[in-house]
């Protein structure tokens, strides 16, 4: 895009109470930013407010450094072979999905690999609590695994928790060969920030091998009204939502609605009763969300193509199969749910100090985790 014409629309962006659908209201009818800054004031208060039409004849404060900023960005492709672009409406690489939903972005920035194409059928949105449990965060993994793996791109929002294990289990396979996007990431500060900022090798990694998406211009920082709104942006890229764990009140029951709304499968995996995390899902269900217990499952809703049973995760299995010894024991006594270790002297009848060395051995093999309280929880390998 030239200098002149991302002016146009970074203004258009700009301009104080014009928001997206002002905006397509105006291009619908003028065509072009630019000639919607060709027009008298007279001429504009035929499509838009009298205050709207003044706050459009005047160029925002902030434009040229943004301006400046944005292309001085663009160019950083030039030396670290990241690419970097910026869409708009109409522009061939917007994605023709988001076009369909309520409230579209006026702009996008991309960043990544950003000529590869991401039709929304071959997308699948995973989402899920910030504090997930150890085993939500496996199954977030081993479900992005699996559907990375059968041919589709994994999309969420590069938050901590289940977001992160999502984007992580859909960057596990060799990246070689690749016809498709790993995983996209929709976040909610400018590109040229990251947040958490403990995410920056993760977001070097999505745009090595996918693509980091966000509406909000260079420069936006976290901001906690932001991260709500960008949700519309990840069901709406994709064909289906998961959720893993989520409570009551949670920003992932917010992007199952909105899926939901955009006429989108969603998918929920129910956990232990006794957990807040499992809760939203539970409610999901109830609400008429389809329970599944492997990604084999959504896979089969979703495409007559079913990945090689090798590369299919059962993420939630009994351990009824495993050797009978003292680790399947123990491992069955703990069950799905966290649990004390007076609770487990109780269901094992194994005296305190080996049952401590049973929960040491184990909690070093990964398959038990300690929790906080003096609790333990089992892991259920896929």
């Amino acid at each position: 895009m030239e200098r002149d014409e991302l002016s146009s629309w970074l203004r258009l962006s700009l301009t104080e109470g014009v928001g997206n659908v002002t905006a397509r209201k105006l291009l619908s009818a003028l065509g072009s930013p630019n000639a919607v800054f060709e027009q008298s004031r007279q001429a504009l208060t035929q499509l838009v407010s009298p205050s709207q039409a003044s706050a459009l004849q005047d160029v925002p404060a902030e434009l040229g450094t943004l301006l400046t900023t944005t292309m001085s960005w663009l160019a950083l492709s030039l030396r670290d072979g990241v690419g970097r672009r910026v869409v708009t409406l109409g522009d061939p690489l917007y994605p023709d999905s988001l076009l369909n939903i309520e409230d579209p972005p006026l702009l996008l920035y991309l960043m990544g690999r950003v000529d590869t194409p991401y039709p929304s059928a071959n997308c699948l949105a995973i989402v899920g609590s910030r504090n997930p449990t150890p085993q939500g965060a496996l199954n977030a993994s081993q479900f992005a695994h699996t559907f990375e793996a059968g041919g589709f791109t994994v999309v969420s929002g590069m938050a901590l928790g289940v977001d992160a294990a999502a984007h992580e289990g859909a960057l596990l396979r060799s990246p070689e060969p690749q016809t498709h996007l790993a995983t996209i990431a929709v976040v909610g500060t400018g590109l040229d920030r990251v947040y958490p900022s403990q995410h920056r090798d993760l977001a070097h990694r999505i745009a090595t091998r996918g693509l980091l998406i966000s509406e909000y211009p260079l420069g936006t920082p976290p901001l906690a009204p932001n991260f709500p709104k960008r949700n519309r942006l990840i069901s709406g890229l994709s064909c289906a939502t998961l959720v893993v764990e989520a409570a009551l009140k949670s920003g992932s029951l917010i992007t199952a609605k909105l899926a939901a709304e955009q006429g989108k499968d969603v998918f929920a995996i129910p956990g232990s009763i006794h957990s807040t995390q499992s809760r939203g899902c539970h409610a999901l269900i109830r609400q008429g969300a389809k329970l599944v217990e492997s990604a084999q499952d959504v896979l089969e809703e979703l495409s007559p193509f079913t990945p090689p049973r090798e590369l299919v995760s059962d993420n939630i299995q009994t351990l009824s199969d495993m050797d009978e010894d003292t680790d399947a024991k123990l491992l069955n006594a703990l069950g799905f749910d966290p649990v004390s270790l007076e609770a487990l002297q109780a269901r094992t009848g194994e005296d305190t100090a080996h049952l401590q060395a049973s929960l040491m051995s184990l909690e070093l093999e990964g398959r038990v985790v300690r929790l906080p309280g003096g609790l333990f929880q089992s892991i259920h390998q896929g």
